[in-house]
């Protein structure tokens, strides 16, 4: 007997008794459903196996550490990657949202291919059910369910797709989900992506790294082209918004590459721009360190042309501050409440923003043209209080090295020295003052968002102890310094 043979037999009998929400068929076809699924995009055993087992845990008495043992630690894997918490104590329905964002988190940071193939065969034969239900019987079918609100699930569906595009469009299983989701849910997903559709492949071996960001790392590609390669955590939804923002952006006068066209590398989004004889400042200063002063100068100029634009009343554009209000409530809010208050006085003092910040303003995502910087990365762009872009900056080029110098090194591409130097000839060019005073009054600010920025990111380790917990007091100990000191956020305030 095969490996799915067997699985075949057990599921059966786990799921003996139970049956579907609709038309009350029998559990098992299901899992039979899903193996088929399964089937039309791998001949992997225990992948296949995997989605027979996938609700055993579940939705009966069986158990990881039984999987494993009948049916190897791969499959355990793949099936815990399915399995949703239990909150036994508490309604279903009043659960489903934590269920769906915990297991939806699991997806997001997984590359196993194995695990988006078992996600995607579960999830297209749950949207079938729903679609010929659906045709039956309307809006009725949503009451019968843990969550009745249809835009609810048409969240988790889409983010579901959004998450496996790349990895899966090329699936008939990918297509017929995408088909269903708009049948149900009409104009969710352009209708193109049901159908035959290649993306341009290319491959960045052997190009030259020539930039680093947080969501993706930038290569020259040839000597006209330079490709950003998206971490695996974007999907196609994240590349397109970046690249609309960009759009608007360089309509606003803001000086941006804009790309010409998403492609895939591997399994992995990338998007092309036109940027001939160019290099990132970060190259510039690596290449001469002597020259720190002069890219300054080049960036606090940009910086301001940006900070100049004014966006009030347009609603393209994001709200900054909703960025930093998850560093407090996310940091600083789950260890003193008391000094999360204070930051969020400081933060309640700011005016109403008008102006454009960049949201990811560091010399990585500034490439050199001809003489003249041209920014990428606009994935960040909103409508903020200058304060937080000079925070960004400071973070970036001194909080983020003090206690461990090469961070910023391997980020940045110079030494942490030069990076300090880099960031207080940036502050005096942009502030336009030589009053050592003042640049310091600008930096208390700036470093209690980077403080909560710091806190917030060393909480986000699942077990803070030790050294990490000593980071912690001594940036919560800082936080609180700065904040008997500093009454206002607003750089002219």
């Amino acid at each position: 007997m095969n490996l799915i043979e067997e699985a075949i037999i057990y599921a059966t009998v786990m799921h003996q008794g139970i049956v579907r929400k609709f038309k009350k068929n029998p559990y098992i076809l299901h899992p039979l459903e899903v193996a088929q699924i399964l089937s039309t995009m791998t001949d992997d055993q225990e992948i296949i196996s995997a989605g027979i087992l996938h609700d055993i845990v579940e939705d009966t008495d069986g158990t990881l550490a039984e999987i494993e043992r009948r049916f190897g630690k791969r499959v355990a894997f793949l099936v815990e990657s399915e399995s949703e918490s239990k909150y036994p104590n508490q309604e279903k329905h009043s659960t489903w949202k934590w269920r769906k964002e915990e297991s939806l988190a699991v997806l997001k940071n997984t590359n196993d291919l194995g695990v988006k193939m078992l996600w995607l065969a579960d999830k297209l034969s749950n949207i079938r059910s729903l679609a010929r239900n659906y045709a039956e019987e309307g809006n009725e079918i949503w009451q019968s369910l843990n969550q009745r609100d249809p835009e609810m699930q048409c969240w988790y569906y889409r983010t579901v797709a959004e998450t496996l595009e790349l990895s899966l469009n090329k699936t008939g299983a990918f297509k017929e989900y995408i088909y269903l989701i708009n049948y149900i849910w009409p104009g969710t997903f352009d209708p193109k992506k049901s159908r035959f559709r290649k993306y341009r492949e290319v491959s960045v071996e052997g190009s030259t790294l020539i930039g680093r960001g947080t969501k993706g790392d930038v290569y020259r590609y040839d000597e006209e082209l330079v490709i950003k390669v998206y971490n695996h955590k974007n999907t196609y939804a994240d590349v397109e918004r970046e690249i609309f923002l960009s759009r608007q952006a360089f309509i606003l006068g803001i000086p941006t590459a804009i790309s010409f066209g998403i492609v895939s590398v591997g399994i992995q989004y990338g998007a092309m721009y036109e940027l001939v004889d160019s290099l990132t400042i970060s190259s510039c200063i690596a290449r001469n360190p002597s020259g720190v002063d002069k890219y300054a100068k080049i960036m606090a100029e940009l910086a301001h042309t940006v900070h100049g634009v004014n966006v009030s009343g347009n609603d393209i554009f994001p709200d900054g501050l909703e960025r930093v209000l998850t560093y407090i409530r996310e940091g600083i809010g789950r260890e003193d409440e008391g000094l999360a208050k204070k930051c969020l006085a400081l933060i309640d003092k700011l005016p109403k923003a008008s102006s454009l910040i960049h949201g990811d303003f560091h010399t990585n995502n500034v490439f050199i043209q001809r003489g003249e910087p041209l920014l990428i990365d606009l994935d960040r762009i909103s409508k903020a209080d200058p304060i937080i872009e000079i925070s960004d900056l400071y973070y970036f080029y001194v909080v983020l090295g003090e206690d461990d110098p090469s961070v910023v090194e391997s980020f940045m591409g110079f030494s942490y020295k030069t990076s300090k130097e880099f960031f207080k000839d940036f502050l005096r060019y942009y502030i336009q003052t030589e009053d050592q005073k003042k640049l310091d009054e600008v930096i208390e600010k700036a470093d209690i968002i980077s403080c909560t920025r710091m806190i917030k990111k060393l909480r986000g380790e699942e077990k803070v102890a030790g050294a990490k917990s000593k980071l912690i007091k001594k940036y919560k100990d800082r936080l609180a310094a700065r904040l008997e000191k500093v009454d206002s956020l607003g750089i002219c305030g």
